[in-house]
């Protein structure tokens, strides 16, 4: 069976760890959700409700700021450590993690101070909680969080939402189902009137998870007592009232020891003729055993569900940790294999762009079936082949001596005239496919997860896989020879007329198209041959030949992290560790069936 207080303790230590790493309640991330899995008392009560006495009789320490209106204006986390008899008490902030406070009015001037440091020297408030432990043989194993003072009317110096604004945090605590609401109310008010208890009967309508305290039992009017509430006849809760009976100013005034205030308490009770009959289920001490056996209870119940939560929160940083990947090697060899791991990663995916696994390539296809016929349609030939411009090459290209025959050098300025039309389009695909395989090398690199945790090397790969298609794109194409020969009139009669003129423009239009219907299939074949075959099959061969001439110095620099990343796997490796380590703690932990 385990000791007394030890589920609460590992509770304390896990709820602790999440907060260190940032997964206390309410964050974004997927792993918030364990600290509120996890069961904790929370301290809701009207201003000047006793709130405060009661705290520090549960800790048996005056260590609370005191004043009148709202003296509480932050959450306050206070996670109770019980240490072995006669060891030193102490305390810690989680804002100041290497420094221990033996002085408790030391305690209570950081909480003011750090409760100035976000809300500034006014009356406003602040959610941001601040996290407080005490270790002392004198508690129990209990976590507590005090919470702003509850109140209907703002004062000077506060926003008329003031009223709202602390309801609302306070409901954001108390709303959860695994909060155990402690309501303070004080004996020498109608219960009715309660704030504590109408919102505890809001948000826990059945009064399973309310604890009633009635505070300033001594302060009464005398004749009258509060019996009807501590024995739950004028409201009845799941759990039984208890009652307090707090240090009065003059004992606050006068610093009376908080062990010395229990003792006074307990004398109370003992002597008193209305709660004599109810002295063993009254005090502090009373209340902060009650608090914590029902804790240990709510805790046993729900440890099915927290190891489940933890295990699902295992596997979801173990899936995280592989996707940003492990710590980089220290040998350069080891280096050097994951330089090259990423670069295969990414020409995986280059290539599947290409080959159509994934979206993209097809745009190239597309420069070849839409945008190249239609700009050869487009090549003035008309213009050029028209009787005006046929006669006016024909005529210059002969000179003084008109062609007897044939204008040969005629036919050859007029064809090459045309065949210079078709240099536009053919270089505009050429263009075009580079641009289609540059975007493709931007969006191979973008999904390569491998190397997103490597800026440097990212824009090494970019850098030599655009340099290789320059490469590709510069490199001469064959030209295509010609495929049809001259062609030829077929008389020398009327070779001044225009029916000549107009048969030599036809020829060379037939011929023409002839060569067009031969680049839109040679075109193609030559932008793949040259451009996409080369980037599938050496895009980085380049790159290779320099990495294995690189030493283990440059290798890490390339391998240089981004530092969000880093600091992003250093968090995921603490949250595994600390999971692991309550997975093992709580499996360690055999309690009561």
């Amino acid at each position: 069976m385990a000791t007394m207080g030890s589920l609460i303790g590992l509770v304390n230590r896990i709820q602790r760890a999440c907060t260190v790493l940032g997964d206390y309640g309410g964050g974004d991330n997927a792993f918030s959700s364990l600290w509120e899995a996890l069961p904790s008392v929370a301290v809701v009560g009207g201003q000047s409700s006793g709130k405060s006495s009661v705290l520090e009789s549960i800790v048996g320490r005056d260590f609370l700021p005191r004043g009148s209106g709202i003296v509480t204006r932050r959450p306050l986390v206070l996670q109770l450590h019980k240490t072995d008899e006669g060891s030193q008490e102490y305390a810690e902030f989680l804002h100041l993690p290497k420094r221990r406070f033996t002085d408790f009015g030391a305690v209570r001037h950081e909480i003011q101070e750090e409760t100035d440091r976000i809300t500034g020297k006014t009356k406003q408030i602040s959610p941001v909680p601040i996290h407080l432990s005490i270790y002392s043989p004198n508690v129990v194993n209990l976590t507590l969080i005090d919470l702003p003072g509850l109140t209907k009317v703002a004062v000077e110096g506060q926003p008329e939402s003031i009223v709202q604004d602390i309801e609302t945090m306070v409901r954001s605590y108390v709303e959860k189902p695994n909060c155990i609401i402690l309501a303070i109310s004080p004996a020498n008010q109608d219960i009715a009137t309660s704030d504590a208890i109408k919102l505890a009967r809001e948000v826990d309508p059945s009064g399973e998870r309310t604890f009633g305290v009635l505070t300033k039992l001594d302060l009464m009017d005398k004749g009258t007592n509060a019996l009807d509430v501590l024995e739950g006849r004028s409201y009845r809760l799941q759990h039984p009232w208890v009652g307090i009976v707090n240090r009065s100013q003059s004992d606050i005034n006068k610093n009376v020891d908080m062990i010395v205030a229990r003792r006074k308490e307990h004398d109370y009770f003992a002597t008193s003729p209305d709660y004599g009959h109810l002295a063993s289920k009254m005090g502090s001490e009373y209340l902060a055993k009650l608090l914590s056996q029902h804790l240990e209870s709510v805790i046993r119940a729900r440890i099915p569900s927290i190891t489940s939560l933890i295990n699902k929160s295992i596997d979801e940083l173990e899936s995280e940790m592989d996707h940003l990947g492990r710590p980089i090697a220290l040998d350069a060899g080891a280096q050097l294999y994951t330089v090259l791991e990423v670069c295969r990663a990414f020409e995986r995916i280059f290539k599947e762009h290409l080959d159509g696994g994934r979206p993209g390539g097809d745009r190239v296809y597309g420069v070849f079936d839409n945008q190249l016929p239609a700009a050869l349609r487009k090549l003035p030939f008309d213009r050029h082949l028209s009787l005006q411009n046929v006669k006016r090459v024909v005529s210059e290209a002969d000179g003084y001596q008109p062609h007897l025959i044939a204008p040969e050098q005629g036919y050859r300025r007029l064809i090459e005239g045309a065949l210079n039309y078709f240099r536009g389009p053919a270089e505009a695909s050429v263009d075009a496919v580079h641009f289609v395989l540059k975007e493709l090398v931007r969006k191979s690199i973008a999904e390569t997860q491998e190397l997103k945790r490597f800026p440097t090397l990212q824009a090494d790969i970019a850098a030599a896989a655009n340099e290789a298609l320059e490469r590709f794109r510069d490199e001469e194409v064959d030209k295509e020879g010609n495929p049809g020969g001259n062609p030829q009139a077929t008389a020398a009669m009327d070779r001044y007329g225009e029916g000549h003129f107009r048969r030599i423009g036809s020829n060379v239009f037939s011929y023409i198209g002839m060569v067009s219907d031969t680049l839109k299939n040679t075109i193609p074949k030559a932008v793949v041959y040259c451009q996409v075959r080369e980037a599938k099959q050496s895009l980085l061969s380049r790159f290779y030949t320099q990495l294995g001439k690189k030493e283990g110095k440059q290798l890490l620099q390339m391998l240089d992290e981004d530092p969000a990343l880093m600091e992003r796997r250093r968090q995921s490796a603490k949250r595994l560790e600390l999971y692991k380590a309550a997975r093992d703690e709580i499996d360690s932990v055999s309690w009561a069936q």
